[in-house]
């Protein structure tokens, strides 16, 4: 079939809810991604940040390899031998003592909420169903019907009513908001380090330290959703580690099943997740021996192999080199590590065309809202690609 056929049987079959690029991929490796025609693309959205340590990394080919012909499924009726090892090495990773494994990020987010409302009832002294939870406004979290109840994104909410209560939204990076909307029944503080999907917005440096230690003089959780920015992305291990702050719980994902297979948890402490009995939350698939498998070879990859530090010098690169182009539309470059933003201000072109500019000059990635291209390869791209990028990005957008 030629890629029109493909696309079509897609749209055909598919319900409609995304919108991509029109490009059919069919084989990946490292950065590169190659069409159903044969022609390479160097991948610079990482699949939302899904794929830090680049596609078939060969050390999760393998580990996927092995367990899969052993044992791919137990469910937690039973032990199985490969999650406690999988277990133990994210909460040293995170500096915690527990984890709760699921799936996606979305389940993550979610199991992150039930957690903080118990808290709050069982050791908080909340009364019973009057737990508030505070966000940002513009946050992503995911899109079941409780986290799209406490987005601000109209296109995310319209025709999927009635919504979730027990939600404050204040303005990201805004500390005196975060202060007012406390009150004796907050239980928590959800919060995106960087503001990914929203367009990757960084807060002011010192934000988190000053929100986390007013959750901490309020008795309030302090929830990281580093689902995008964990595990290298921005050049820290965890975002939350540009300001040395240690979250109570924090929600992680994406790059956890290194590109592969759907692995996400909530890590946190000892003392935080007692509130979970047997019974009370779970997931047929979470923590099964397969994804444990991926998601440990996953993590040791991201270490062993520097790809934080790799983030940090390849993203300061990049960086630079954008905040070159001499477009006079071009609001901002912002971003950390290899998480980028570009904005540009409201003229003639929308984001959208630029990447398909892009994409004819075989660069992938996706524009996010109508104004900004999100620029996220995979972290294990070195010099010599960036520069072969950035002559690509200056050809269309300079």
């Amino acid at each position: 079939m030629n890629e029109k056929m493909y696309m079509d049987l897609e749209n055909t079959y598919g319900a409609l809810n995304y919108n991509p690029l029109p490009v059919v991929l069919e084989r990946g490796k490292g950065v590169w991604v190659w069409d159903t025609e044969g022609n390479k693309y160097m991948d610079m959205l990482s699949s939302y940040s899904a794929l830090n340590q680049g596609h078939t990394h060969p050390k999760i080919i393998q580990a996927l390899t092995d367990q899969a012909e052993r044992l791919t499924l137990t469910s937690r009726a039973f032990y199985n031998n490969k999650l406690g090892a999988f277990l133990e090495k994210l909460t040293k990773t995170c500096g915690m003592e527990k984890a709760l494994p699921m799936n996606s990020g979305a389940e993550g987010v979610e199991t992150a909420v039930k957690c903080a409302r118990r808290w709050g009832y069982m050791k908080k002294g909340i009364p019973e169903n009057k737990a508030e939870i505070i966000v940002c406004e513009n946050n992503f979290h995911g899109r079941t019907t409780t986290v799209i109840s406490f987005s601000t994104e109209a296109d995310y909410k319209k025709g999927f009513g009635p919504f979730t209560p027990g939600f404050i939204a204040i303005p990201f990076n805004d500390i005196a908001a975060l202060e007012k909307a406390i009150t004796p029944n907050t239980a928590a503080f959800l919060v995106e380090p960087i503001q990914g999907e929203a367009g990757v917005y960084v807060p002011n440096d010192g934000y988190l330290k000053k929100a986390y230690d007013i959750c901490k003089k309020n008795n309030v959780l302090f929830i990281a959703d580093e689902i995008q920015t964990g595990f290298g992305r921005t050049g820290k291990l965890f975002a939350c580690q540009y300001e040395n702050v240690q979250p109570d719980i924090f929600v992680l994902g994406k790059a956890l099943g290194g590109g592969v297979f759907p692995v996400s948890a909530i890590v946190s402490s000892a003392e935080i997740l007692s509130v979970f009995t047997p019974g009370s939350h779970g997931s047929t698939f979470g923590g099964n021996p397969l994804a444990a498998s991926i998601g440990l070879a996953a993590i040791e990859i991201i270490l062993n192999e520097n790809l934080t530090q790799n983030s940090y010098e390849m993203g300061l690169m990049l960086m630079k080199k954008l905040k070159t182009l001499k477009n006079p539309h071009i609001k901002e470059v912002r971003g950390k590590g290899l998480l980028i933003g570009l904005e540009f201000k409201p003229h003639d072109k929308t984001a959208r065309q630029y990447c398909e500019a892009l994409q004819k000059e075989k660069i992938l990635c996706k524009e996010t809202h109508d104004s900004i291209i999100r620029f996220a390869p995979p972290l294990v791209i070195n010099k010599d690609e960036i520069t072969w990028a950035f002559d690509r990005i200056e050809k269309v957008i300079g």
